[in-house]
């Protein structure tokens, strides 16, 4: 499922700035956002919710973005949304008014359904910084369709289902460090062993980086008496993402494991069995009981720490999931997205 960078929703919650006249805090869910005081925002206001890296296309109503936010995306020219700090606070994404969105067979904007997607109304894509060509590769074809992408959804969009899952005795949690790499997807189907980038299928070709660390770990061999199965894991080390481990070479980290047949993943016991005895190794392990906190901003709290595989390094953030691998978020570091380029 495309991830939905652009929806309608209601504001939550307005607060005070201290020291700050012109501008306020907007709460949209578990999202804050700095907004202008003229603008006259409410609790309750239906408003169009832009998340962090959103690519807004250049239109005469996102020129006010231009100073801040302009950025160029291989050839297309946009403004790009990311974590930025005004005044002490935090801010995350971008509150505009339903006005922009172009539906006319709605009587009036407050008509729009809360939840309702309109990132493709607006012309918003997801912002990807350039690849390198030993990632990029040659495509064999889209992201197989019997396979699941390795996606999990930000905590800050499941207020609502946090407090569920809080409440419930059924599931157990644990929790992983989300590392800073390439996701990276091997699988074995009917005796086809294939590669896979976040969202293509790739060809072995020389130089490639994902075919190169395949071939270093012995996957296909490895996979091959295993039955129908994919492992998904974080691609890391030289020249991804500047190599914030400061490993050499390369390597994989595997935080799944998913049956092709039954279109499960597997639990946490049988993935971690898997695993060792393929001698691979898993993403760090944080907790393996862990305990939910009371609040969103109390898991966005957790996730502030420096890496397992480097204490230099700040993480990425935190990936949560419930034993039985049928649930997961994940919680990104607001210090590690304060220091995105």
């Amino acid at each position: 499922m495309e991830r939905k960078l652009a929806t309608i929703r209601e504001i939550t919650d307005i607060r005070p700035i201290e020291g700050a006249d012109m501008i306020e805090l907007a709460s949209v869910g578990g999202w804050n956002v700095v907004v202008a005081k003229n603008v006259g925002h409410k609790i309750g206001d239906k408003v169009v919710y832009c998340e962090i890296d959103s690519f807004l296309p250049i239109r005469e109503e996102f020129e006010f973005l231009r100073k801040s936010s302009y950025k160029k995306m291989d050839d297309q020219e946009g403004f790009r949304l990311k974590t930025i700090k005004l005044r002490g606070q935090v801010s995350q994404g971008l509150i505009l008014p339903i006005s922009v969105v172009p539906i006319v067979q709605f009587a009036t904007g407050h008509d729009l359904p809360e939840g309702l997607d309109v990132t493709e109304m607006l012309g918003i894509v997801k912002y990807e910084p350039p690849i390198p060509a030993e990632l990029s590769g040659k495509v064999k074809g889209g992201f197989p369709s019997f396979l699941r992408k390795a996606d999990e959804e930000r905590i800050q969009n499941l207020v609502k289902e946090y407090e569920e899952y809080k409440l419930t005795s059924k599931h157990q949690f644990y929790m992983t460090e989300k590392l800073d790499g390439s996701s990276a997807t091997f699988y074995m189907n009917d005796g086809v062993f294939g590669v896979c980038s976040r969202n293509l299928e790739l060809l072995e070709t020389e130089g490639n980086t994902f075919w190169k660390v395949a071939r270093e770990l012995d996957l296909e061999n490895k996979l091959k008496d295993k039955g129908n199965i994919c492992l998904q894991g974080e691609l890391i080390g030289e020249g991804i993402q500047g190599n914030p481990y400061k490993i050499k070479g390369q390597t994989v980290h595997f935080f799944n494991g998913f049956d092709i047949d039954t279109q499960t993943r597997m639990n946490i016991n049988d993935f971690l069995i898997l695993l060792d005895e393929l001698e691979l190794l898993s993403v760090p392990i944080l907790d393996v009981v862990f305990l939910l906190p009371d609040t969103v901003e109390g898991m966005l709290k957790l996730a502030e720490d420096k890496s397992r595989l480097n204490k230099l390094t700040e993480r990425e953030g935190v990936v949560v999931r419930s034993l039985d691998n049928t649930i997961s978020f994940k919680a990104i570091s607001n210090k590690f997205l304060l220091s995105e380029k």
